[in-house]
């Protein structure tokens, strides 16, 4: 993925453990062309180890820190213990910039039958180089391709009319290239809206409290948004509800949903009703949205369940209990 062929020391890089021996375990460095290193036992926990296997696991995927590096041996030592959160964020993210970028590239070469290795040379690191990943460069390359790929060139070496060789600087993409570079760019990493999400709490204890919540609070918390950011507010369960958008641009969307929940606040305390705000508004991921809907249909379900119950305790009321004999005193007649 790299032009370096190794990691620098005191890096965090993405791994996969491929076996564990008696010393540790043997890994395989994925964003530098799977290459081997070692993660010793010590350098697994900073705590007392009581069982490797809850700690490593073979095929596992996760950040590490380069601890050294001896390239002319190609001995690389690493550890699990000394990586931070900040550093598993910074490692994951770069990862997964480089492993889109990859895939990119790799389908371009492939669909072209070109060598990989000489797009990257030509295309991909100078990309990394002058923008900081390449990831950035693909962005803008979405919306202006020349600005990006059109600074790019290589050296050919040519015979001049006197029969020397003399070296030439060309465009390093050809129209080719450039046309299916843009298209899988362009399919792969156009922007998706983004879901944001904001979880409250809304009370109203006066008299028509649910008119006062549902006609006024909540359609006053929907008519904040517009046409770039339409906002909706769903009932999970009594008091809780949920407001949501969807937007290309998050700090817009976050903007958008506190103007809704303020809005939604002085219209409610009006009535002497109270809006408590249980998750601030914040971009939620497919996962969260699924585990919601999932939450809302369990909830449903609960309801309907004891809506049933319900029902069947009435008819017992009326017929398990028989007829009682007042006069005779002779008790229950079946």
């Amino acid at each position: 993925m790299y032009e370096s062929k190794y990691p620098e020391v005191d890096m965090a890089v993405m791994i996969q453990v491929k076996n564990i021996a008696d010393m540790g375990a043997y890994v395989s460095l994925l964003e530098y062309n799977n290459i081997e290193g070692m993660i010793l036992f010590s350098e697994l926990s900073r705590r007392r180890i009581r069982s490797v296997s809850s700690l490593i696991k073979v095929g596992r995927i996760e950040p590490v820190m380069v601890l050294r590096v001896d390239k002319e041996k190609g001995y690389i030592d690493l550890s699990k213990r000394r990586v931070s959160e900040e550093d598993i964020q910074t490692c994951e993210e770069r990862y997964n910039k480089s492993k889109l970028v990859h895939s990119i590239m790799r389908h371009v070469a492939e669909t072209l039958s070109i060598d990989l290795e000489e797009l990257y040379v030509n295309i991909g690191w100078p990309l990394y180089r002058k923008h900081g990943h390449a990831f950035e460069a693909f962005k803008v390359l979405v919306t202006d391709p020349d600005s990006v790929l059109g600074s790019l060139t290589r050296e050919i070496k040519e015979v001049g009319p006197d029969g020397q060789e003399v070296t030439k600087v060309v465009p390093a993409v050809t129209e080719e290239v450039k046309d299916a570079l843009v298209k899988n760019i362009r399919r792969r990493m156009t922007p998706q809206p983004m879901k944001i999400r904001a979880d409250i709490e809304l009370k109203c204890f006066q008299f028509d409290g649910v008119v006062h919540i549902k006609v006024e609070a909540m359609r006053k918390a929907e008519a904040a948004g517009n046409e770039d950011c339409p906002v909706k507010i769903k009932l999970v369960a009594p008091p809780l509800y949920v407001l949501t958008t969807q937007t290309l641009d998050k700090d817009q969307g976050i903007e958008i949903l506190e103007k809704a929940i303020a809005v939604c606040t002085e219209t409610i305390e009006e009535h002497k009703g109270k809006l408590v705000i249980k998750e601030a508004p914040r971009a939620v991921s497919e996962r969260d949205d699924k585990m919601l809907t999932e939450h809302m249909a369990k909830l449903r379900m609960d309801n309907e369940e004891i809506s049933g119950d319900e029902e069947s305790g009435e008819e017992e009321e009326d017929t398990g209990m028989g007829e009682v004999d007042i006069d005779g005193g002779a008790g229950i007649i079946e």
